[in-house]
Formats: C-alpha cells, structure tokens, sequence
C-alpha cells in the first residue's frame, strides 16, 4: 500500500507509520488523523502565503488572505487528494465505509492535509 501511495505522492517515508496514521480518519478508531491535519493545515497556508507575498508585493493583507483562502479550502485540498487517488487508501471505520466516507470532500481534503503534516514530520519543510 504504502509503496504504491510513495509513488504518487513522489515522497518515501522513513517512518511509514506516519503516512498510515495520516490516511486513518477518527471513525477508524485508535490512533487517527486529526494532529496531522492540523500540522498540515498550517504547513499549506504558510506555503501559499510566502508565494502570494512573493508574487504580489503590492498586494494588501486583506487581499492576500482572500487569496489564501480561495487557494487552501476543502474543495482544493479535496481535488488535490483525488489526483492523487487517495480513497484506496483511506482507513475508514464501518459506518463511514458505508455512507460513502471516502468520497466526501472533507475527509478526502483532511487526509490531503495530514498527508502534508506527516511529510513534514518525517522530512522537513523542503519536502513537504
């Protein structure tokens, strides 16, 4: 599984169980996703908000946060997580299995961001 994912995401884990605990949502049970995706969250937002500052030096703050958070929400993350077809991979518990968990865009985008929040962790800013 992991290798397959590795893959896609053009990144090997040195620790896998980081990449497991990202793709595992609450409903799983055990240890799940949430610290990640937090970690992820902020990781994206500083990322587009250092290339929004670069690019538009004229830009005020309310705008670049507009931009931002055109940039970063849901449906993005969401999108970003099914070209990188992550529902195979998603750990879902029985009931999110069968109301059709793996497609909803709010857990698809909360893994997306875990999976960044666990990149981090396990290879730094650079890689992520």
């Amino acid at each position: 599984m992991s290798d397959e994912l590795s893959q896609r995401l053009n990144y090997t884990f040195k620790e896998p169980k980081l990449l497991k605990v990202a793709l595992t949502h609450r409903s799983k049970g055990g240890e799940h996703n949430e610290r990640l995706e937090f970690l992820g969250d902020a990781v994206v937002n500083f990322v587009i908000a250092e290339i929004l500052y670069q690019h538009f030096p004229k830009a005020a703050e309310g705008e670049l946060s507009r931009w931002r958070a055109t940039l970063v929400n849901r449906d993005t993350l969401g999108e970003l997580a099914k070209e990188f077809d992550l529902v195979p991979f998603l750990l879902l518990g029985p009931g999110e299995l069968r109301s059709g968990g793996s497609e909803r865009q709010s857990i698809l985008s909360c893994a997306m961001e875990a999976i960044i929040g666990a990149v981090y962790l396990d290879g730094g800013f650079h890689a992520a």
